[in-house]
């Protein structure tokens, strides 16, 4: 199958001539139905360019609601069994969708508000601003094993962290409230005449994100409704792969010139390092290679001594030979069984007490480099 191409066409015939099962990740934004009749001015009395562009207009709900049943179902038919699915949308449409998406049989993992930090004014002033869109996060089964670099979000998660306090190291969990600006200035695509080529460009950051913590470096992301490719763009930057979908030309011609001039940026976020496993090694390996001593005192932070290590790995403690992490409980005296026993363990190396864990990553950068 091709990737890293738009295809131009309507989305519902050419997911049905795609590949089952054979996609990551999905990033949609379809049509909203915004519903929006004759003209809205601003306050001061000029006219708003809102959503009124034909490919969101439909005769009624059912109309909406089969068309939505149509895309949805292609697009759980490509999705892989371990992918997931992001759809966004409006109070228009996202109920709608997300029932529609249950139906189905998709699963829902989250569901995302994006507060959006500088949104259109009500120039009525007869409701609360519409200040948030609703993100729907699902997965094809409920048993879905899909990617969630969870580490790596935590790392973009300035969301509930001050700036000050990132710079000093402290991350805290990405919750489901996200904070990003809607699309404005150069980052908007405007044709020829200079004027706006798509009235709901989405901001690439929020695709970055998207893409960052729900996929892995050269995966395929699919976006049904492909508009300004700011799918495509986020994709190629993270080094993942695309196929785009859009039934504009105009778009797609001005996608493409947008797609041309992205990058590949090969950094920690793209890699998702933050969320890379380990290399696994045992004390036994350890001690075999002279990193920890067979026979030497187990201490605890406090400098008291309890137990010596045996040449498997264990611990003697009192006479009883157990793993380091149930003898740091009998050692901590917790009611749990088990504790981590390399958040507990130290040796002594030049009269220091040095973390057992510690020694365990320089074993571990040892064993790369060998």
């Amino acid at each position: 199958m091709d990737k890293n191409i738009i295809i131009n066409g309507n989305c519902i015939e050419e997911l049905s001539k795609m590949k089952e099962n054979s996609v990551d990740l999905i990033f949609a934004d379809p049509p909203y139905w915004m519903r929006t009749e004759g003209k809205l001015t601003r306050v001061e009395g000029t006219e708003f360019d809102g959503c009124d562009d034909d490919w969101d207009k439909f005769s009624s709900l059912e109309e909406y609601e089969q068309f939505t049943y149509q895309w949805l179902n292609g697009c759980k038919r490509v999705l892989k069994q371990n992918g997931s699915i992001w759809v966004i949308g409006s109070m228009q449409c996202i109920y709608t969708i997300g029932a529609i998406m249950q139906k189905l049989g998709f699963w829902i993992i989250n569901d995302i508000i994006w507060h959006k930090k500088n949104p259109t004014p009500n120039f009525k002033g007869t409701r609360l601003n519409n200040s948030h869109e609703t993100m729907i996060w699902a997965t094809k089964t409920p048993n879905s094993k899909y990617t969630f670099n969870y580490k790596t979000a935590k790392e973009l998660n300035l969301d509930t962290v001050s700036i000050d306090d990132y710079n000093s190291g402290i991350r805290k969990q990405m919750g489901s409230v996200w904070k990003f600006s809607v699309c404005s200035g150069n980052e908007r695509l405007k044709n020829d005449n200079g004027e706006k080529l798509h009235n709901t460009q989405k901001p690439q950051e929020l695709l970055e994100r998207i893409i960052a913590i729900s996929s892995n470096k050269n995966d395929l992301v699919l976006d049904p409704f492909g508009g300004t490719m700011t799918t495509g763009a986020a994709a190629k930057k993270l080094g993942r792969n695309y196929i785009m979908i859009e039934k504009s030309e105009e778009y797609c011609y001005y996608g493409k010139i947008r797609l041309s001039s992205v990058v590949f940026e090969n950094n920690q976020i793209a890699s998702a390092t933050f969320d890379e496993k380990p290399l696994k090694v045992t004390l036994k390996e350890m001690i075999l290679d002279k990193y920890l001593i067979e026979g030497e005192w187990f201490y605890l932070k406090d400098g008291n001594k309890v137990a010596t290590l045996c040449k498997d790995g264990k611990l003697n403690y009192n006479n009883d030979i157990i793993d380091i992490h149930s003898c740091a409980a009998l050692a901590k005296k917790t009611k749990a069984t088990r504790l981590n026993g390399f958040d507990y363990w130290y040796v002594k190396r030049n009269d220091e007490l040095v973390s057992i864990d510690n020694i365990r990553e320089n074993y571990r950068a040892y064993k790369i480099a060998k």
